[in-house]
């Protein structure tokens, strides 16, 4: 049977796990954004930055930010869960990804690994989500994050039109001194 979100949302135990990765399965009230050829969006969480899971008709998950940048992040619900289990910092990867260079993906997600403050809870909420949903790791999450997001071809925009911008940014660790030295 296929991972869905109604499979996951029915799991109390996984909910709240989540949200200790920082996802919640509660929608927004208010549309705050459009999709190129899709009338009604089904999103299906958000974070806690006020970033919106979208499952599109294609079952990718699409990642809307609240700051502009949106894409395609997984080619499946199951592939997003395995992203979000394996790589709660997933955001922060893209964001010194040094404008989407796969090899900077890898430094930084090494890096933020390397320094999770509550490590022992974060790994515990792994372990238990995945045996709740007979979820299997991911082979390369962030090889697959890429790829998702150096294909995707949706198309945002905020409410008054304006596109919004690649999930990619150009910064590296380099530019964070806390996350050089992790890496060092």
């Amino acid at each position: 049977m296929p991972l869905t979100p109604e499979v996951v949302t029915a799991d109390r135990a996984v909910v709240a796990r989540l949200i200790d990765l920082e996802v919640s399965f509660a929608p927004d009230a208010e549309p705050w954004f459009t999709i190129d050829g899709i009338g009604n969006p089904q999103q299906i969480g958000s974070d806690a930055s006020g970033g919106a899971f979208v499952l599109l008709p294609s079952q990718n998950v699409l990642y809307v930010s609240s700051e502009g940048r949106a894409g395609i992040i997984a080619g499946t619900f199951e592939a997003f869960v395995q992203l979000v289990v394996a790589r709660p910092y997933w955001l922060d990867i893209l964001k010194f990804s040094g404008g989407g260079d796969l090899q900077e993906m890898r430094r930084a997600a090494d890096a933020l690994e390397a320094t999770l403050e509550d490590e022992d809870e974060i790994n515990e909420a792994r372990e238990e989500i995945r045996k709740s949903l007979d979820l299997g790791e991911a082979d390369d999450p962030v090889g697959a994050l890429y790829e998702a997001i150096a294909a995707s071809d949706a198309i945002v925009r905020a409410t008054d039109g304006s596109p919004f911008t690649t999930l990619f940014n150009r910064f590296s660790i380099d530019n964070n001194p806390m996350l050089r030295n992790a890496a060092a």
